[in-house]
Parts: C-alpha cells; sequence; structure tokens
C-alpha cells in the first residue's frame, strides 16, 4: 500500500496546517473557497485570469540560496491578484514517505546513486508531480510552484517535455548565489536551526552545514539551456538574466515582480497616527492633539529600542556583531500621519510620503452614527453586511478599491531592503498586514491594530513571521482602534481594547500604564522548523 500522503492531505494534517490568525501566516493554507485574492480585478468561468494558460514554476537551485523564499514570496503575490498558485514543497512528499524521524539514503541526491535509492527518488518524484497535474487539471490551478533542487540540466529538460505534453507551460527559476556573505547569512538564518547544530558558533555551523550539502549534492549544473524559458536571480537580486520569457502576459507580471523582491532580512512595523484633534472627520486634515504627540513620542522611542534589544540579544547568542539596518519611515500624506513622523524625522530617519496610503474614503457615511447608516442607507447596510470587503458605501471606498491602490506600495513594500516603520490608518495596516500574512478578504476588515501596541513583521523562507511590541505609558483614552469597518465610521471613545481575530491568534495585553515593552512571538514557528532545515 502506498503510503505517501498528497499535498492535501499533508497541508491540513495539523502537523502542517496553520489556520489564518491575526498571527499566524496563512500562506500555506489549502485555499476552499475564493476569499484570498484582495487584489483580484476580475474573475472568469475557468478561474484564469491574463488570458493565461497554466504554468509551472520550476525552482531550480542548491540549499541555502533563497529558493523557498522566493517562492512563497512569489505565491504570495500571485494570490494577491487573485491567481490561483499553490507550491508544492518536494520535502513534503519526501518527509511523508520516510516518516517522522526517517531519514534518505546518503546517496539519495547522487547521480550515480543506487537502485534503492533511485526507486524512492522516483516515487517521491511521480507523486508530486501527480498532484501538480491534478491541481491544475481538476482544480482550477493556473500556477504550480515546484520547489526542488533539481540539479542537472537533463533533468530539467526532461520535466519541462513532460510539462509540455499535459499542456502546461514552464518557467524555470534559479536563484544562484556566488556571494559568500550572503550564503553565510543565509544558512545562518535559515538552515542551523536543527539539533545537529546546538551549541554550537552560528558562523562554524553555517560552514559546515553548506560542507554536508556539498557533500550530499556533489553534482549541480547552472541554467544554460538555451532552449527552456528560465531567469536566473543573481546573489538575491542583484542581477538578473531572462532567456526565452515572453510566452504571456502573466509570465512578463512574475519576472516584474521578481525585479522588485529580495530575500534579505529586515523587519517591518505597523503602527497607528497618533490621535488627531477632529478624530472623527477623514476629511478635515487635522494636526495631532497633545495626546497624540506625547503618544508618537513614546511609540519612536519604544521601536528604537527595541531594535537595539533584538541586537543585543543576536550578539548575547554568539549572533553577528553588525550595526543596525538603516531605518526607514513611510507615512501618507496626511497631516496627522507626517506629524507622527516628526517624531522619527526629529531623531534623524529618513521620512517618505506616500499619497496611495491615505485612509479609506467613507463617502457620504462621514460623521455618520451606526444608527443613522441603517436609517438612511438600509440597502447599503445589507449589502455591506452580505460583504464588507468589496462593497463600497456611495461615494466611498470599499476595501477592495484600497487594495488596488495599495499595489504600488506593496512592490515597494518587496523591493525595501531597511528595516520599516509604517505609519497609516487602520483601514490601510489591515490591507497591507493582510497582505505580508496571507489573510482572507472576510477577515481584513476585523483587523485590529490598538494604538498601544506595535506590530513587527519579518520575513521568513517557509511563512512570515508577526511578533507584538507593547507601548508602555499611554493614556488609556488613546488605546481604542478605529471601527471595525466603515459600517461604523466613528470611533467609540468609550470602546474597550480590541482583541485579535477570534478562533486564532494571541489576545491583547491588558493596558497597564507602567508596563514594559511586550513581545509575543508568532508560535508558528516550531510546527515548521523540520521544513526550513530542509535540503529540498
Amino acid at each position: 500500500m502506498d503510503t505517501l500522503l498528497t499535498a492535501d492531505i499533508a497541508a491540513n494534517a495539523p502537523r502542517y496546517r496553520r489556520k489564518s490568525s491575526t498571527f499566524i501566516d496563512a500562506i500555506h493554507d489549502v485555499v476552499e473557497d475564493d476569499n484570498r485574492a484582495p487584489a483580484q480585478l476580475y474573475s472568469t468561468m475557468s478561474g484564469r485570469l491574463f488570458h493565461s494558460g497554466r504554468i509551472a514554476i520550476v525552482m531550480v537551485g542548491l540549499p541555502a540560496r533563497g529558493k523557498t523564499h522566493i517562492a512563497v514570496s512569489m505565491a504570495r503575490y500571485l494570490q494577491w491578484l487573485g491567481v490561483k498558485t499553490r507550491i508544492f514543497h518536494l520535502g513534503d512528499y519526501r518527509r511523508a514517505t520516510v516518516g517522522e524521524g526517517g531519514h534518505v539514503p546518503e546517496d539519495y541526491f547522487y547521480p550515480n546513486a543506487s537502485p534503492a535509492s533511485v526507486v524512492l527518488r522516483q516515487k517521491i518524484l511521480k507523486k508530486c508531480r501527480e498532484d501538480i497535474y491534478g491541481w491544475l487539471n481538476h482544480e482550477n490551478g493556473q500556477v504550480a510552484i515546484y520547489d526542488a533542487v533539481n540539479p542537472t540540466a537533463s533533468g530539467r529538460r526532461s520535466l519541462a517535455k513532460e510539462f509540455a505534453k499535459h499542456d502546461v507551460q514552464t518557467l524555470f527559476l534559479e536563484s544562484y548565489v556566488d556571494d559568500d556573505h550572503l550564503l553565510l547569512e543565509n544558512a545562518r538564518n535559515v538552515k542551523i536551526s536543527s539539533p545537529d547544530f546546538a551549541d554550537m558558533d552560528p558562523n562554524e555551523a553555517a560552514n559546515l552545514y553548506l560542507e554536508r550539502m556539498e557533500t550530499k549534492i556533489p553534482t549541480f549544473e547552472t541554467m544554460n539551456e538555451k532552449e527552456l524559458n528560465y531567469i536566473k536571480m543573481i546573489n538575491a537580486g542583484q542581477k538578473f538574466f531572462y532567456n526565452n520569457v515572453s510566452f504571456n502576459y502573466l509570465s512578463h507580471r512574475i519576472v516584474f515582480y521578481l525585479t522588485n523582491t529580495h530575500i534579505k532580512s529586515r523587519a517591518t512595523f505597523f503602527v497607528r497616527a497618533g490621535a488627531a484633534t477632529e478624530e472623527e472627520s477623514s476629511k478635515a486634515d487635522a494636526p495631532l492633539s497633545e495626546e497624540g504627540v506625547k503618544y508618537a513620542n513614546v511609540m519612536a522611542e519604544t521601536v528604537i529600542k527595541h531594535r537595539e534589544h533584538e541586537r543585543a540579544l543576536l550578539v548575547a547568542k554568539d549572533g553577528p556583531n553588525t550595526p543596525l539596518r538603516p531605518l526607514s519611515v513611510w507615512c501618507s500624506t496626511r497631516l496627522r500621519t507626517l506629524q507622527t513622523a516628526d517624531a522619527f524625522k526629529d531623531r534623524g530617519y529618513k521620512v517618505r510620503q506616500r499619497s496611495q496610503m491615505s485612509q479609506i474614503n467613507p463617502g457620504v457615511c462621514e460623521r455618520l452614527s451606526e444608527r443613522a447608516i441603517r436609517r438612511l442607507y438600509p440597502e447599503e447596510v445589507e449589502k455591506h453586511e452580505l460583504d464588507p470587503y468589496h462593497h463600497r458605501y456611495p461615494r466611498a471606498e470599499s476595501y477592495h478599491d484600497l487594495a488596488v491602490r495599495l499595489e504600488p506600495i506593496i512592490l515597494e513594500l518587496e523591493r525595501e531592503q531597511n528595516d520599516l516603520v509604517i505609519i497609516a490608518h487602520e483601514s490601510v495596516l489591515r490591507v497591507l498586514y493582510a497582505y505580508l500574512m496571507h489573510c482572507s478578504t472576510t477577515h481584513i476588515p476585523n483587523l485590529k491594530f490598538p494604538r498601544n501596541e506595535i506590530i513587527e513583521i519579518i520575513p521568513a523562507a517557509y511563512q512570515n513571521e508577526a511578533k507584538r511590541i507593547h507601548i508602555p505609558g499611554l493614556d488609556p483614552k488613546t488605546v481604542p482602534g478605529s471601527p471595525e469597518d466603515i459600517k461604523i465610521p466613528v470611533p467609540d471613545s468609550g470602546s474597550e481594547t480590541p482583541v485579535p481575530l477570534p478562533g486564532g491568534g494571541l489576545p491583547t495585553p491588558a493596558i497597564t500604564i507602567d508596563k514594559p515593552p511586550e513581545k509575543v512571538v508568532n508560535t508558528a514557528a516550531e510546527a515548521v522548523r523540520d521544513k526550513i532545515t530542509d535540503v529540498d
């Protein structure tokens, strides 16, 4: 009996499944509905977009080159646009075959492997590809990302011919790294968390890991097959080389995205703007109140101290004693966000204004209470309650409109290499956070960002990780979040501190004036530890 798990079974197993919540990245959830495409512009009967057929993106590269990181980031962007995309990690199939705690033979990756290793390898490859074809053919999938080493030119040619027989276009994507510093950083940050490297110096462990990989995968041929469609991404985006990538619009969109992304480590901080003198109006470009100015200064100090504390912890664990990455600050052109950003500007940090980051437009509902909205626009309220993400009130924006407006910001977010603070209205933070953590459109209008918290997101290879940092010493009146969605556009100053999404995540800390900064780490990291130390 074949005990190999399919991708669906593996992804739904408790060991792999990660339900979406405020603090858990849902990029690997098996989607059962169409609520994962916040910026989709249109739909088709087939479910495929941009007049493009089925595409297999085949990853190529040795371990610690950032293949999985790139694959996950690309899937995140394509799904955001509405392209039905799924990642097929070959390592998932290998683990399912050998069982928990099992290992493949030493010669598993060798070109001249033993017959037993060849049979095992072919069995794993066959099951993975069957799942790819099944998803593309029977579930209207459009882009399948095949995440594996794919080390030889002959193997890649055979793979392209096999996909062509199934009427699937193939695009190879190689992550090539010849920068020793970048290679060591990738291995140190991602690959050395297995028990084999416990209590070792991180640099020594990274070098040992790379030596092991050279032994396990002795033959690797970089891409130079002129007849194939491929992209070679060199040193995490320093250079690009394209060959024959011109078969449809979607392929060009993928290339455009890749030129705007990288795999270098950085952190993104989401913070609310301070309270304004006229909180109930979006049209009145009101300045910060006295409490808002105090909030901005406390918040800025909290971010700065947190970064210094994180660096000190890293150095204490024998990490590299490198300077902090530069810190950039983005805000909208609204006066309250500009004045909140002044707390960073006064401390010497660069602030960039982004006009696309203005809050969602409430239209005719501005300044109206929920009772008034229900009395004046009962039909609109009914429509809104059915679909709060896509519905727009008269002369207003929907969250979908906002997501489309923010696409240039998302590409800039992918391109940014510095640590980044984003200061914005809660509606903007909801959409940008939903992109990075792959939240459903049904959840986006209800995400909470109270002012006494800073949300930090760190891009990681297999999934993004989120942390929550408590801001101490704030007046409780400045803490309540803005309304759940546009249905109630007037902030309720008497509301309690909001909590994250029900059914997952972590509770919001209670407000304590003298409480020191508190950090809560994503508990999903342990669930994928065996994946990030993988050799595939």
